[in-house]
């Protein structure tokens, strides 16, 4: 029952516990056939009569501890120039494969080719080598962080990993939500580091305990319930947990034994599908029911008295609080919850559909201020609604305080109304924002000033086009700020591409911008880089540009706001007009392909000026 309420969150835990290797590792068999992209067999170099290194590299695969070797063998110019080999084969079998995947321009693509060439590593030895004076000393020194960077993940993330999710799976025992929010509840409570050593000292007496033959088995069973105490109640020594689930596991580990075998049969059909059953169905489920085990033995514990079982107190993951103990906590949100929406009723028709659909109102009055005033507190709130509903777990009557979970900007009042004139102001100001920073980026980048974008004025519609959309189309998304992120990337997708595509079409085959040669590009017409972009942008918009300028909009003299939009407005579809009969083009502007033909000098190594808007 608990899996079936909560089964995407339930398989998204183990699944990333699994990518984390923190448990249910052997779930991944089915992704080990993947292949990657590069590397060597071997490196045979030679020193030249001018000092530098030839190098001949036989490449098919390659890792970061084969990069090691090659300086550690010959030296660090050796390592540098097979590194640039490996680097400059990948770029080329790149260009000659699939262009989605270019590795010519773009951060990602020069991420993605420094990982995969391993000249990361070269670059890092080479550094230290050059500090120490020595190659050699450089690589023992970037394997002794490469070693203490390994043990602070497993220490920090790996190691305490199963108590978090040991945590979702408690709260989705007897509640119907459990959000994402609930894998940070040992940050919350500020207990990740206590948590982490708790887990630590467990992993210690249990290796130790392994050094023996009877230590392997029953220690294992003697533990097993220390994620789950830890999940219940963070706060307590690593001494007080493990002596505790020793007690409470006296006269059970023969049964947990018996238990865990009848899940055999779910593991073989996990095997059978090398892993993939295991991911979709058997570990979530074995969590659950392991989970409702301890639930079990938690309650005899303390029915017998058990010593330390008087720690287990948080009653609330196993049955829901009174409605009257919720009302006491929560007085506030139920203020708000329970405050008349007035405005809402009264925005009847087109004026209504316009404002709870688009967020957009022709007239604010004050009845529709009192409404988004109203939304703003809602907002506040939002995340404990489902607390008071008795629907989630009710963070406020944990016994160590949680701290307050906070909306972004919520001093900012973003679940508003815009008025045409103001999505007018953000609509011409985003635009000549875009066209200053297409401006100032080719500026900086080539040493020249262009004047970029299809039109003849400083500004560029697609930024605010792509503005004023967020604002309208999404506004529904607004009080989740992930599905926000996830769904401006999805608008300003289209958006980006079907303009491509249309000026492209009206101006006779022209180019006006190209990412080929991006990681991850979509027939240059749009690239993973640009959309993580235009997701960040969106979210300073909706969260706290567009806020800031309503109010601004709104302190001014209404006749003068009015007037001077109006003949911003008039110039730019003037602009408009004209440039689609003498459109701005160009260098810079739609001499992409020239560009990549011939680098900008002084920028040798940049594949062209095309524009990216």
């Amino acid at each position: 029952m608990s899996l079936k309420k909560h089964y995407l969150i339930f398989v998204a835990a183990c699944l990333i516990a699994a990518f984390l290797a923190s448990e249910f590792r052997s779930s991944l068999n089915f992704s080990t056939a993947q292949t990657y992209d590069q590397t060597y067999d071997g490196v045979e170099s030679s020193r030249n009569a001018d000092g530098s290194y030839t190098v001949k590299a036989h490449v098919s695969s390659i890792t970061w501890e084969d990069a090691l070797r090659v300086i550690a063998e010959d030296n660090a110019q050796a390592g540098r120039e097979m590194s640039r080999e490996i680097r400059e084969n990948a770029i080329e079998r790149a260009e000659n494969g699939n262009p989605m995947f270019g590795r010519t321009r773009g951060v990602l693509s020069g991420i993605v080719n420094q990982v995969t060439s391993g000249s990361i590593i070269v670059t890092a030895v080479t550094a230290l080598g050059s500090i120490t004076g020595s190659d050699n000393l450089g690589i023992m020194i970037l394997i002794v962080l490469g070693a203490l960077g390994m043990f602070l993940f497993w220490f920090l993330i790996q190691n305490v990993f199963p108590v978090v999710i040991r945590r979702v799976f408690l709260e989705g025992m007897i509640y119907d939500r459990v959000t994402p929010q609930r894998f940070l509840f040992l940050l919350r409570v500020k207990k990740w580091l206590k948590a982490s050593w708790t887990m630590f000292v467990k992993y210690i007496y249990y290796t130790l305990w392994s050094l023996t033959i009877v230590g392997i088995a029953v220690k294992r069973y003697s533990y097993f319930l220390v994620p789950y105490i830890t999940a219940e109640n963070p706060d307590l020594t690593a001494r007080q947990t493990i002596t505790l689930s020793r007690n409470m596991m006296q006269g059970h580990k023969w049964e947990c034994f018996v238990f865990e075998l009848s899940f055999l049969g779910w593991e073989l059909l996990g095997a059978l599908t090398m892993g993939l059953f295991n991911i979709l169905y058997t570990n979530p489920y074995k969590v659950a029911a392991f989970t409702r085990y301890y639930a079990r033995l938690r309650a005899e514990a303390i029915e017998r008295h058990i010593p330390g079982s008087e720690f287990l107190y948080d009653t609330w993951l196993y049955e829901k609080a009174e409605s009257y103990v919720i009302a006491a906590k929560y007085a506030d949100v139920l203020k708000v919850m329970e405050a008349p929406e007035d405005a809402e009723e009264k925005l009847a028709g087109w004026r209504g559909f316009l404002a709870r659909n688009f967020g957009i109102l022709l007239l604010r009055r004050e009845q529709e201020r009192k409404f988004e005033k109203h939304q703003a507190e809602l907002v506040s709130v939002y995340s404990l609604t489902d607390d008071v509903r008795r629907e989630a777990y009710p963070v406020r009557l944990y016994p160590i305080p949680e701290e307050e979970r906070r909306k972004l900007v919520q001093s900012v009042n973003y679940m508003r109304h815009y008025s045409i004139w103001s999505l007018i102001t953000i609509f011409l100001g985003m635009s000549v924002f875009g066209w200053l920073w297409e401006v100032g980026m080719h500026l900086f980048s080539y040493g020249e000033f262009v004047n970029r974008g299809s039109l003849h004025g400083p500004w560029l519609p697609i930024y605010g086009s792509g503005a004023v959309l967020i604002l309208t189309v999404l506004n529904r998304f607004r009080k989740n700020p992930a599905l926000e992120f996830g769904m401006t990337v999805v608008l300003c997708g289209v958006l980006e591409y079907m303009t491509s595509l249309v000026m492209e079409i009206a101006t006779g085959g022209k180019k006006w911008w190209d990412y080929s040669g991006y990681f991850l590009n979509l027939n240059g017409r749009i690239c993973a880089e640009g959309l993580l972009m235009f997701g960040i942008g969106g979210l300073a918009i909706v969260y706290a540009i567009a806020p800031m300028i309503d109010d601004m909009v709104d302190r001014l003299n209404e006749k003068k706001v009015k007037a001077v939009c109006t003949a911003l407005m008039v110039l730019f579809l003037a602009d408009a007009v004209y440039s689609q009969i003498h459109p701005n083009e160009g260098r810079g502007v739609t001499d992409i392909e020239a560009s990549f033909l011939s680098p900008h000098p002084g920028n040798e190594n940049s594949p062209g000026g095309g524009a990216t808007v």
